[in-house]
């Protein structure tokens, strides 16, 4: 398996509770939109606590990027890297992931599970391939939305926000449900008349519930493209 020791080359703070690091791309690493790795802690008895992480930068840039949500209600490895600093080291392997651009629709995320979504889209804006997708971003407050200034300025009017804990103008609030898809989602062909395609990624719960309300709107599951864990 490849292996690579890394630099963190910076961390800035996305939300209250994500951050955005920046760490050294070594020579020759490659990697596609929307794919991940795994990751570990570069210090004792670290080196094999791993977990995936999604690329959120793009191939071309000269750094890798990641941005993760750290869970501080147990001691685990994202709650460790909130604690990492400049100059600290991580492990990263080789690239993997099922979501990949397939053609126009509506990325479907829940929470930290946009971030397969966020190099895509970026990738598509800097193609000026970004007409005809749309992205529909749940979340618990308005405060735990990640990047919200970033999506509307790649998709405008495009980006639909669902908040299920909190009440803000502008803002739809309840959970995903059919018939909010129904009414989002801007039917299920694409104006040239192709089908249009649909990317879930967040909680396997989320993902489930949202993959059988686009069954029941007459989706089929080869026009689904997901994240499998």
């Amino acid at each position: 398996m490849e292996q690579h020791i890394v630099k963190i080359i910076s961390i800035d703070k996305v939300t209250h509770d994500v951050r955005r690091y920046k760490f050294e791309k070594p020579a020759g690493y490659k990697f596609l939109p929307g794919q991940a790795t795994e990751v570990s802690i570069n210090k004792p008895g670290m080196e094999e606590e791993k977990r995936p992480f999604t690329f959120t930068g793009l191939n071309e840039w000269d750094h890798l990027e990641f941005t993760i949500k750290s869970y501080n209600d147990h001691d685990g490895v994202t709650k460790k890297l909130g604690k990492l600093v400049p100059g600290d080291e991580l492990i990263i392997r080789d690239v993997w992931g099922t979501i990949n651009y397939k053609g126009p629709g509506v990325f479907i995320a829940g929470g930290a599970g946009v971030t397969p979504f966020i190099a895509i889209l970026r990738d598509l804006a800097n193609r000026n391939l970004i007409d005809g997708n749309k992205l529909i971003f749940a979340n618990k407050t308005r405060a735990d939305i990640i990047l919200e200034n970033d999506f509307r300025k790649i998709l405008a009017i495009n980006f639909i926000n669902i908040l299920s804990d909190e009440k803000v103008e502008g803002y739809e609030c309840g959970l995903i449900s059919e018939k909010f898809l129904k009414e989002y989602i801007g039917g299920i062909k694409n104006s040239d008349g192709t089908q249009k395609m649909f990317y879930l990624c967040g909680a396997p719960p989320m993902m489930d519930a949202v993959e059988k309300q686009l069954n029941n709107l007459g989706i089929d599951n080869n026009f689904i493209v997901k994240e499998e864990f």
